[in-house]
């Protein structure tokens, strides 16, 4: 939670600044990823095709998409799910969707992240959708991440929480802990994702994810990222390196925005 001197205005669109002598408004997490969200819908231009992130950020903006949509304010959007469950959301909205194959070249991509660093790369996909995130993400010609504070870190791994590798099912274990030796100077625990009831949790493309947890920093990460790729069994992983463009941050100062140099 974080603390500003403001008026939450209705639109979300902005903090005001309230008189010196009114009480501080308390602003959740979650107002804060709304307010980065909305923000972020700024970009969107009619005629756009868009990537429609997944996870608690990327829905508030994908609402207030199909709100302007609703009152006319942006009109001939065509959105590219990075999930079912936005997919399913974005229908119920009312905003067209298609996939690459009839729009290989997407204008802007609105996502959140898990993890960003100072050179703006992120970690994705604990909510599971890093592999259709990134095909669509990475076919975008401007990538607006959105976060709240709290998901800024010095080095990639540095919250503690898992970075995530989708691998086919097939001799997960196997695969697991090929992962788990390769950064075994790191540290590195290899854990198999449940869904909450003693299964595995499976993909939208049917496929488990694997989290590594780190002790130590990384280091070369584009070094690290083609050693995971080379391991047979391994799809994807969560490290999006040098593809955010904008990430727009949302914390208890308002509203900052880092531009890719």
């Amino acid at each position: 939670m974080a603390v500003a001197w403001s008026e939450k205005a209705s639109s979300m669109e902005a903090l005001s600044l309230s008189p010196p002598m009114s009480p501080p408004v308390i602003l959740t997490q979650d107002e804060l990823k709304k307010i980065a969200a909305y923000k972020a819908v700024e970009f969107v231009e009619s005629g756009m095709v868009l990537c429609l992130g997944t996870g608690s950020t990327a829905k508030h903006a994908v609402d207030r998409i199909g709100e302007l949509l609703r009152q006319g304010k942006l009109n001939n959007i065509i959105g590219i799910p990075t999930s079912k469950q936005t997919q399913e959301h974005a229908i119920s909205l009312g905003i067209p969707l298609s996939d690459l194959d009839s729009h290989p070249t997407v204008d802007l991509a609105i996502d959140g992240a898990d993890e960003v660093d100072p050179h703006l790369n992120l970690v994705k996909g604990r909510g599971g959708s890093l592999l259709r995130e990134k095909m669509v993400e990475g076919a975008c010609k401007k990538f607006v991440c959105i976060v709240d504070e709290s998901k800024l870190v010095k080095h990639l791994g540095g919250s503690g929480l898992a970075l995530p590798v989708e691998v086919v099912p097939f001799c997960w274990k196997f695969t697991a802990d090929k992962l788990q030796n390769l950064f075994k100077d790191w540290g590195c625990i290899a854990r198999l994702r449940n869904d909450g009831k003693g299964e595995a949790f499976v993909t939208d493309n049917g496929n488990y994810i694997v989290e590594l947890y780190m002790e130590k920093e990384i280091g070369d990460l584009q070094v690290a990222s083609d050693a995971v790729l080379r391991i047979a069994g391994v799809v994807e992983h969560g490290m999006f390196l040098d593809m955010a463009t904008t990430v727009i941050v949302a914390g208890e100062l308002g509203i900052t925005i880092k531009n890719k140099h």
